[in-house]
């Protein structure tokens, strides 16, 4: 039956998101405030250009405490090659990515448009409500 659930049912479409050309430091500053892992970041069209992570803007860090550079913007550190599943994929489909895959969340692209997160968590929440 949990093979049936898709990524829809249990994605989070409220999310924040950044822009390419903010600042790594109020980027880093915006996930703590939202306790965020990482954030996917949009052009100005809406569309995913990359993602960033706690662990990219780990870089701003060491470039501050070793060169006192804070100058990165997001586009410098994000990842550019973003790993995404569709609303329709199958949570079983995405728990098995999840174990192959390095990464807590994923963003749900829909026609090239950004829709929702699906993160690790969320799968555990399905796997719940069908024990």
């Amino acid at each position: 039956m949990l093979k049936s659930v898709t990524v829809r049912d249990y994605m989070t479409s409220a999310m924040i998101t950044l822009k390419p050309e903010t600042d790594v430091v109020e980027a880093a500053q915006t996930m703590m405030e939202y306790r965020l892992t990482g954030a996917p970041v949009l052009d100005n069209h809406n569309r995913l250009v990359g993602f960033l992570s706690e662990k990219d803007c780990l870089h701003t860090v060491l470039s501050a405490i070793y060169h006192g550079d804070l100058g990165d913007r997001v586009m410098d550190r994000m990842s550019k090659s973003v790993k995404t599943v569709h609303p329709d994929d199958s949570i079983a489909d995405v728990a098995e990515r999840y174990l192959q895959d390095n990464c807590r969340m994923y963003p749900v692209v829909e026609k090239s448009q950004l829709v929702g997160m699906i993160s690790r968590q969320s799968i555990l929440k399905a796997f719940q409500h069908f024990s």
